[in-house]
């Protein structure tokens, strides 16, 4: 299994970033897909999920500014983040529920 996540980037407060992981290895269609966050010195916490039939649901924190979404033709898991807070500051990981493996992350800075 491989898990290539990408878009991150520096941002000024209140802007957007889209984040994407193209997943290989897998029965992508299938798996529950999720995107975790690791702000510098904090543990790495869940931010969002969606289920094989679309459900999503969200950590309170983002709720109302992140959009989580997956596209089964292209194996891919989307993060689209707007209203972006310094807070929001870390590496973002996708990761297949279930699984123990942790692809390489994608840094997302967000200046104030």
């Amino acid at each position: 299994v491989q898990l290539q996540a990408s878009g991150g980037g520096l941002v000024q407060a209140g802007g957007s970033l889209r984040l994407s992981c193209l997943v290989s290895g897998s029965a992508f269609s299938y798996d529950v897909m999720a995107w975790y966050r690791q702000p510098p010195g904090k543990q790495r916490e869940l931010v969002a999920g969606i289920g094989s039939g679309g459900n999503t649901n969200y950590v309170n924190s983002v709720k109302g500014r992140f959009t989580i979404s997956r596209d089964n033709a292209k194996n891919t898991v989307y993060l689209q983040m707007n209203s972006l807070k310094p807070e929001d500051t870390a590496v973002y990981y996708c990761k297949i529920m279930g699984m123990s493996y942790w692809g390489k992350g994608t840094q997302v800075t967000v200046s104030s």
